[in-house]
């Protein structure tokens, strides 16, 4: 993995490349050994008008043979639905070695650009409709007058906006409780050196921060970023040819598409569908996981997403953050490294830097924030929407 960030020298094939080379070099892996490639981007088409063959033409300058490369796009669930598809064609027998890889160059002098990638994440022929619903998730939970207008900014915060206060209205969530959960990413991302952000927030200062979308202030919303990463899968006959001790297994690899539920029925969220096949797939329960790297585009997302996977009953999210079981060292620690919030979140590369920090802790590798113990993690990555959920999500569940 990258360092996440804003990298205005770099470009999609220079942050491609460099996160591949690092794969295969700890993989102890030359790229003639690859016998099929995932590439995972999102932005390029609309940033860059680059579409079609994007991982061809920035991993061309790498010697592999002629192989397989298949161009991923799916929102920003992309790079896990990349690393779903190689673990895929591994388990098929179609490879032994297959490499996934994910990057993504947003910042840029056209911030109209980088906005153009989520303007074409939910249905754009339908938006009045789209509009609407999201409105109406916010009834009974009114946004201060003076908040109104925030300024440009994605419309995913917006997204993210409505279901909050559906959250709000709901379950008595809490904008301190939001706060919380963004503090504490903040305060993760602190001891690692390829997060975006390093300085931590107090909840103070998070609730006194620029407004977003009320409830979300600045701190409470992932940055735009550029970054890439990415993993080597193989057989159990290619690990021993590697003879790398350090591989770390993937026990659950699942990917869904959402969009057919109401507000109301917490239950059948795709996200919460999708942990519930992992687990199954994996023979784990919730509470044989050690850390969890969730979706938090905005702190809101994490709330959501730590009921999905079931670390708390639905309408708990916001007490288990406010109780400290979400921390380092707490119960289940959630985004040790940092979060989308702080971490970054280039969307193209985002489920496989959550992957990164998984393989990471369960190899005890990853220093002062290491979670103590770690043998099972989880990863969420879901994106676009649909109604009033994902229109993608993966999940992924990896052991020691």
């Amino acid at each position: 993995m990258t360092n996440f960030g804003r990298h205005p020298d770099e470009t999609v094939r220079s942050l491609a490349t460099a996160a591949t080379r690092e794969a295969m070099k700890d993989a102890g892996c030359d790229p003639p050994a690859v016998d099929a490639i995932f590439f995972a981007n999102a932005g390029q088409g609309a940033i860059e008008g680059q579409h079609s063959i994007r991982g061809e033409l920035a991993l061309k300058g790498l010697p592999f043979r002629q192989i397989p490369i298949i161009n991923t796009e799916n929102a920003c669930a992309s790079a896990a639905t990349a690393f779903y598809l190689a673990v895929a064609h591994v388990r098929a027998g179609l490879a032994d070695v297959a490499l996934a890889v994910g990057a993504e160059k947003m910042s840029g002098p056209d911030k109209s650009r980088s906005a153009a990638i989520f303007d074409g994440s939910w249905d754009v022929h339908d938006v009045e409709r789209s509009t609407a619903t999201l409105l109406a998730m916010g009834h009974g939970i009114e946004t201060p007058p003076q908040f109104h207008d925030t300024g440009p900014h994605s419309v995913f915060m917006d997204v993210y906006q409505a279901l909050a206060k559906f959250h709000m209205c709901e379950f008595g969530t809490t904008a301190k409780q939001l706060a919380i959960v963004s503090s504490k990413n903040h305060a993760h991302s602190v001891a690692n050196p390829r997060s975006q952000y390093r300085r931590p927030y107090s909840v103070d200062e998070v609730l006194a921060a620029r407004m977003i979308a009320w409830p979300l202030t600045l701190p409470m919303c992932s940055p735009v970023s550029d970054g890439a990463a990415a993993a080597i899968v193989c057989s159990e006959a290619a690990l021993a040819r590697l003879n790398q001790p350090r591989a770390i297994r993937v026990l659950a690899s699942v990917l869904a598409s959402g969009g057919s539920r109401s507000a109301e029925e917490y239950a059948r969220d795709c996200s919460h569908l999708a942990a519930r096949k992992a687990y199954e797939e994996a023979a784990v329960a919730p509470n044989d996981v050690s850390l969890a790297e969730v979706h938090d585009a905005t702190a809101f997302g994490e709330i959501q997403q730590t009921e999905n996977l079931m670390f708390c009953a639905f309408g708990e999210g916001g007490f288990l953050a406010q109780s400290g079981a979400t921390r380092i060292g707490g119960r289940i620690p959630i985004n040790p490294s940092g979060g989308l919030e702080s971490k970054g979140h280039p969307i193209g590369a985002t489920g496989l830097g959550q992957i990164f920090e998984l393989v990471t802790q369960l190899r005890g590798e990853a220093g002062s924030r290491q979670v103590e113990g770690a043998r099972i993690g989880i990863a969420e990555n879901g994106g676009g929407l649909i109604g009033v959920e994902s229109a993608a999500v993966a999940v992924t569940i990896l052991g020691a």
